[in-house]
């Protein structure tokens, strides 16, 4: 087997080496007797390999059963908002979200429209590896219908969030890179409604990236090129499949991914009161935030079904993860790079300043961000060696390792969609951050290397 993981948020694998059309049909037919045969919301994003695995996921589920309603290429938030819109069993994302071009995969999504918690997604999980999926016989096998409609139930959520004549009256100019992705089926006319010019990077739904899909500011160099040309107010950075984004100010500086969370938490807490939940690798800047405004401020485990099922526990008003990845339950329990564009409108017409002057208002650190190439079992022996060598530190197990100062931290731990290890670290300067960073990517390096 090529490059292939499999874990309770579903599958990535490379395409033609480890992720091939038949073990998709297995995995589709296995969600589909999980959710036994129930009615299914499909859609895939923008890349090239996502029509012929929409036939194997279709055979997939309609052999064990379902009803497939497919929306066709459409955002991973618009493909949750419509299985709760319609009632569904469940739901099922074709996407590598932010993973290079070679990659796709598929992302599964309980009746409540978000990713699978934890005992879902071992239940599915058991079928997949052991139980096997139920193929029903020929009278009972399930149908398909089309319906790229489907869409303009996200978008009526969206808006419902923001006062659109307000943001409407600013007529804000924004460039927007879709990156070849799914975004770009919705993002751009939807932003035209509110009023904005909008100057379009990336929005043919091809999946021929023409750089490096995650957003990050290394691959970002055309956006913020761009929002100085036009002379923009804000510029917009969506990943393939549109759950994440990234923001450029009018200056075309890099605000990143990071505050992304932390100005849509600064937004929503300034009008309403209520318990942020954010993961264990998002930037301190959101929990001074809470504390700003007298809001419970709770961390989970990484990944989005951590996030998600600490929201529901705690009846969260909004949370999210570092990524870029904002989650409002008013729309749906998934990361929503479309949520996030309207908050930050909104606010900026509210406040009727310039982003950069909104951004020099918050909490402000430097968080940095590395990673190396290596498998799961190299994680715990680095973890164990940095608990040597930090050992000042407040220390957090379980999703990896965290290691705590009053002012700083840093957090090594493995990837749940690529066979990396990731390291983060915080801290008020730059340079203190990247230290703490380089530190620990040398005691992994050491570690997967012997």
């Amino acid at each position: 087997m090529g490059e292939r993981i499999l874990s309770i948020s579903g599958l990535r694998g490379v395409v033609g080496d480890g992720l091939d059309p038949e073990y998709v049909v297995r995995f589709a037919a296995a969600l589909g007797t999980w959710l036994k045969g129930g009615h299914v919301v499909l859609s895939r994003d923008g890349r090239t390999t996502g029509e012929m695995l929409r036939h194997a996921a279709i055979a997939g589920l309609t052999a064990a059963g379902c009803r497939v309603t497919d929306l066709g290429i459409a955002t991973t938030p618009t493909c949750g908002v419509a299985v709760q819109q319609l009632g569904a069993a469940g739901g099922l994302q074709i996407t590598a979200s932010h993973n290079p071009i070679e990659w796709n995969g598929l992302k599964p999504f309980s009746a409540r429209g978000s990713v699978l918690n934890a005992t879902q997604g071992k239940e599915l999980l058991e079928i997949l590896e052991k139980q096997g999926p139920t193929y029903r016989s020929w009278e009972t096998v399930g149908s398909v219908v089309e319906d790229p409609s489907a869409a303009m139930f996200h978008l009526s959520r969206v808006n419902a969030l923001i006062d659109l004549p307000v943001v409407q009256a600013r007529k804000f100019k924004v460039v927007l890179d879709c990156t070849h992705g799914s975004g770009s089926i919705l993002s751009p006319e939807w932003l035209r409604t509110l009023g904005c010019e909008v100057v379009v990077l990336g929005g043919v739904a091809d999946g021929r990236f023409e750089h490096p899909a995650e957003p990050l500011r290394e691959n970002l160099t055309s956006l913020m090129d761009a929002v100085r040309a036009h002379h923009a107010d804000v510029g917009f950075a969506q990943d393939p499949d549109a759950d994440r984004l990234a923001i450029v100010d009018e200056t075309g500086h890099y605000i990143g991914e990071e505050l992304t969370l932390a100005l849509c938490v600064d937004h929503v807490l300034s009008r309403a009161k209520g318990a942020v939940v954010v993961n264990g690798s998002t930037s301190r800047t959101t929990a001074d935030i809470a504390a700003r405004y007298g809001c419970e401020f709770i961390r989970s485990a990484v990944g989005e079904a951590n996030v998600v099922a600490r929201m529901i526990e705690v009846h969260a008003l909004i949370g999210g993860e570092g990524n870029g990845g904002v989650i409002e339950p008013k729309v749906g329990y998934v990361r929503d790079s479309l949520v996030s564009m309207a908050y930050v409108l909104h606010a900026l017409a509210l406040k009727k300043c310039r982003l950069s002057e909104w951004v020099s208002t918050l909490p402000s650190y430097t968080i940095v961000k590395d990673k190396i190439t290596c498998g799961r079992e190299s994680v715990q022996p680095a973890c164990d060696r940095l608990k040597e060598i930090f050992s000042d530190a407040s220390i957090v197990e379980g999703d990896g390792l965290r290691l705590d100062w009053p002012d700083r931290w840093v957090q090594v731990r493995a990837s749940n969609t690529e066979p990396i290890i990731r390291m983060i670290a915080e801290a008020p300067q730059a340079a203190d951050a990247q230290q703490l960073v380089d530190r620990a990517k040398s005691v992994v390096a050491q570690i997967v290397n012997g």
